[in-house]
Parts: structure tokens; sequence; C-alpha cells
């Protein structure tokens, strides 16, 4: 599970936090060609907003968020 500090992050910052990509300029190639889903639904934007309760899946690896 990934614990929040904040209200929500980006999908760019998910990314970084859990060492998919070194920097944030990376983001922006890493969703076009990681295979991304939130909830079910495939993503490919880096700005996507992400709450506590969502569950992200990046080339299978699932990620959880919470408080």
């Amino acid at each position: 599970m990934i614990h929040l500090k904040t209200p929500y992050i980006t999908l760019g910052q998910l990314l970084k936090i859990t060492d998919w990509i070194s920097s944030g300029g990376e983001a922006k190639t890493a969703v076009k060609t990681l295979k991304i889903s939130v909830n079910g639904e495939k993503e490919d934007r880096r700005g996507r907003k992400l709450y506590p309760g969502d569950t992200v899946v990046i080339e299978g690896k699932s990620y959880t968020l919470g408080v």
C-alpha cells in the first residue's frame, strides 16, 4: 500500500515513488509505453489524480493508495 500525505498524487508522481521512472521528465514517455490501469480502466495521462482507495496496476504489479 502507498500511504498518501496529501489528498491526492498524480500518476507521474506514483511512477516516481514506485521507481518505475527516475525523474518526472520520464513520466510522459512512461505512461505511453507501460501498461497502466487505474481502477480497472486503461490510463495514459501522467496528470491523472489518484486518491486513497484507488488501485493502480503497472505492468501487472498492483498498488493500492491509502491514508
